[in-house]
């Protein structure tokens, strides 16, 4: 099938790009046809690409390759509607050029009304995908509120990344969407996370590690993430913490630890996960993974990125999605929202006890093998897919010709989708 996705950012920085990069490249092998709309250069291969003019830019809350991009809340109704118009344009000739049988929009904001003027022009049926980021920032700004939910009204699924975003998204749009949504989380590709030695002394070169036993953080740095809270443990912290990435919070970071005098926080800054088998290097070195969010995580794909590696255990607050995740004592360990003393004290019990994070390690592994992968999150998108192979237009080729009267209700039919 020909699917044409509509995305809004750069597809490296955040996990919402990450899962749309991986599930586009499994699509790839399954053998459909792929094209991507976004603000981004650069090119996956086997993918078609149209290039959204970075005039369309802007963020829910941040992005460490956007550091300077104004949000959408803050924007004027002038700026917003200027995005939007760029938007709708390179779309129009994107699906004027790639001929989609399927429209997906991979995150709501002004997306899902991008696809509602396809569907009324060249009548391609849509999804609509939910992160929840996007609702978050929704919460606050209402003005896209009404587009959207004339998009749902049309859209034939909506799906979210966990069963949290789900009901997030029915209670700000409406329960009568239920019987058309679907949850479909993310994954990882198990191939990536095969140990690499070499990175790995590369990893413990550049940031002093050998030896010594490392709790790591990657992401963006927000406020929601939590990293402060981390960092005000890491002083009781039997290891060193290591926060792979960058954001508006990092100055807030950088201060708490020169107010602390901590020598045991190290601020990798942002490292493009480009470099497949470096950063995933970082999972592999670590022996704690910490997820330390203030806010209703909608999922936490570096949950199951970290997981996927056997060699560490996850501690997580428990926040939204995350419980869809992590089973507290088996796979992982969930601990309270802002709350330093349980961080360093959790993370302390398992980097003190070899066999605990072992044993916890294996079983988060054993989890993605059976939940979280790349495969297992495409053959779920195909099965919404494949419902649209027989759309009207595709029953015009099939009868035309053997009825005369059912042949004219099609087309009567068709104009008016």
């Amino acid at each position: 099938m020909r699917i044409l996705f509509l995305y809004m950012f750069p597809l490296w920085g955040n996990g919402s790009g990450a899962y749309l990069r991986e599930l586009a490249k499994e699509l790839v092998s399954h053998g459909h046809t792929i094209g991507i709309v976004a603000p981004d250069k650069r090119r996956l291969s086997g993918v078609k690409h149209y290039v959204v003019p970075s005039s369309a830019l802007g963020v829910f809350m941040g992005h460490p390759e956007l550091p300077n991009a104004k949000r959408f809340e803050d924007m004027n109704g002038k700026e917003l509607g200027k995005i939007y118009k760029t938007y709708l344009s390179s779309t129009i000739d994107a699906v004027s050029d790639f001929n989609p049988e399927i429209i997906h929009a991979f995150h709501t904001g002004f997306l899902p009304a991008v696809a509602r003027v396809i569907k009324i022009l060249f009548g391609i049926k849509f999804v609509i995908t939910t992160h929840g980021s996007d609702l978050s920032y929704l919460a606050r700004d209402r003005r896209l509120i009404g587009l959207i939910n004339d998009a749902n009204r049309i859209a034939t699924y909506i799906t979210a990344n966990s069963e949290f975003t789900r009901k997030w998204y029915l209670d700000m749009f409406g329960y009568n969407l239920r019987q058309k949504s679907r949850v479909i989380m993310g994954g990882v590709n198990l191939s990536d996370y095969k140990r690499d030695p070499q990175h790995i002394r590369q990893i413990d070169k550049k940031y002093r590690l050998k030896d010594k036993k490392v709790v790591l953080f990657t992401g963006r740095l927000t406020q929601d993430k939590g990293v402060i809270y981390l960092v005000r443990a890491a002083a009781s912290i039997k290891g060193t913490v290591l926060i792979v990435g960058d954001g508006p919070e990092k100055k807030n970071i950088e201060s708490e630890v020169k107010k602390l005098k901590l020598k045991n926080v190290i601020l990798a800054g942002y490292v493009s996960p480009n470099n497949t088998k470096f950063f995933h290097a970082f999972y592999e070195r670590a022996d704690v993974h910490v997820v330390p969010s203030t806010w209703e995580e909608p999922f936490g794909l570096t949950i199951i990125e970290s997981m996927a590696s056997p060699q560490s255990a996850v501690v997580a607050t428990k926040k939204g999605g995350v419980e869809s995740i992590i089973k507290d004592g088996y796979n992982g360990f969930l601990i309270r929202s802002r709350n330093s003393r349980q961080i360093a004290e959790t993370v302390n019990m398992l980097l003190e006890d070899d066999v605990l994070r072992k044993r916890i390690g294996e079983n988060a592994h054993k989890t993605v093998i059976e939940k979280f992968t790349w495969e297992k999150v495409a053959d779920e998108f195909e099965a919404i897919y494949k419902k649209f192979r027989y759309s009207t237009s595709e029953y015009l080729v099939v009868v035309r010709g053997t009825d005369p009267k059912v042949s004219k209700f099609l087309g009567r039919l068709r104009r008016l989708r």
